[in-house]
């Protein structure tokens, strides 16, 4: 078997992971039972729960999991358990620089209001980035499935916490629904407060919904954007203006975007010079945390050593790392690529690789 470079060693930035999908499947179990919540099998059987979001009724059984996992997110202890252990997974992937998305006000009910659940996250933001040596910032996120003023005040909130670690504004949910234009100002007043705008498009919607991103809400990176693929000419603009993909190989699987690894679009947008930033999206729902992102890359795609490195500083520089940072980050990747590959194969193990929950 070929020798290759272990994955998990490979300096990257980690710049798509949600929050409430970034807890750890035995934590949910956990806080489930600290309060009491009944959790559906597909959040109790140790394994992903099938999911297929391509209509509506799959949607709408993928969204109502992650409500139900949202729910045992009660205290101000339970949002610095959350963030630590998503650190922890992070750097044992080899990531040395997160940016999770969060809308605060999907805990604002439990932690006192928007502003208090805002300031709970963002402090265990920074205990969690000191007691792992991981940066990480935040991106704060409206819902397109509510009312545009709604993510106006949100994008105004994110702008007065930018000098205490939100970096960008985003925009999740079903793409499907509504319209990106709707949601102009509030990415507008975010641009304005220096903010990135990053919102989701391309992934359960076709080309269109990429370029609506670009046009109506000037997005310096996209939420997936995989479906760009099937419009070459939207890919050669994505090359152009050097605008990165997030893409989350493993959860369009799960969702039924693709039917497997191999139809994931990484050699259309490797080839076509579009940026991609590997994500991992909701590892408690789909499995697969940030390496595992890279071995399919690998295994599924050919993706040699030297191309995996090349995506690793793709993420970095689409990140909104320091440029300090940033430098260091792409030095660590050369290094990593300059070492001579293990006497023994370093792939990921089997059940990261199937995208089981490793706990």
């Amino acid at each position: 078997m070929e020798r290759v470079r272990d994955l998990r060693q490979l300096p990257k930035a980690h710049l798509h992971l949600h929050f409430t999908g970034s807890m750890r499947p035995a934590t949910l179990l956990e806080l489930a039972d600290k309060y009491g919540v009944h959790l559906p099998d597909a959040l109790r059987g140790g394994e992903p729960p099938r999911l297929r979001a391509t209509d509506e009724r799959g949607w709408f059984r993928f969204q109502r999991l992650y409500d139900i996992a949202r729910s045992c997110l009660r205290s101000p202890e339970d949002i610095q358990r959350l963030v630590r252990e998503a650190a922890e997974e992070d750097v044992r992937d080899g990531s040395r620089w997160l940016e999770i998305q969060v809308d605060p006000t999907s805990y604002a009910p439990r932690l006192g209001g928007l502003i208090p659940a805002l300031e709970i996250i963002l402090d265990a933001v920074r205990r969690a980035s000191r007691d792992t040596g991981l940066g990480i910032r935040v991106l704060v996120a409206a819902n397109r499935m509510k009312h545009p003023l709604d993510a106006r005040t949100l994008a105004r909130l994110a702008v007065r916490y930018a000098d205490r670690g939100v970096v960008g504004f985003g925009l999740s949910n079903d793409e499907r629904r509504g319209l990106a234009r709707d949601f102009d100002r509030a990415f507008a007043i975010a641009r304005d407060g220096g903010l990135l705008a990053a919102p989701h498009g391309g992934e359960l919607s076709g080309p269109a919904s990429v370029r609506d991103c670009l046009d109506d809400l000037h997005a310096g990176r996209v939420g997936h954007g995989v479906r760009a693929a099937e419009d070459p000419v939207l890919l050669r603009r994505l090359a152009a203006r050097g605008v990165t993909c997030e893409v989350c190989p493993a959860s369009n699987v799960a969702l039924g975007v693709y039917e497997k690894p191999e139809d994931v679009p990484l050699r259309t947008f490797y080839e076509a010079g579009v940026p991609m930033a590997l994500g991992a999206d909701d590892p408690l729902l789909f499995g697969a945390r940030l390496a595992a992102q890279y071995e399919i890359a690998r295994s599924a795609h050919a993706f040699t050593d030297a191309e995996l490195a090349e995506l690793a500083r793709q993420s970095v520089r689409a990140s909104r790392a320091p440029e300090e940072t940033r430098q260091r980050l792409l030095a660590d990747i050369d290094a990593w690529l300059a070492a001579p590959p293990s006497q023994e194969p370093h792939g990921l193990s089997a059940p990261s690789r199937l995208g089981r929950p490793t706990g």
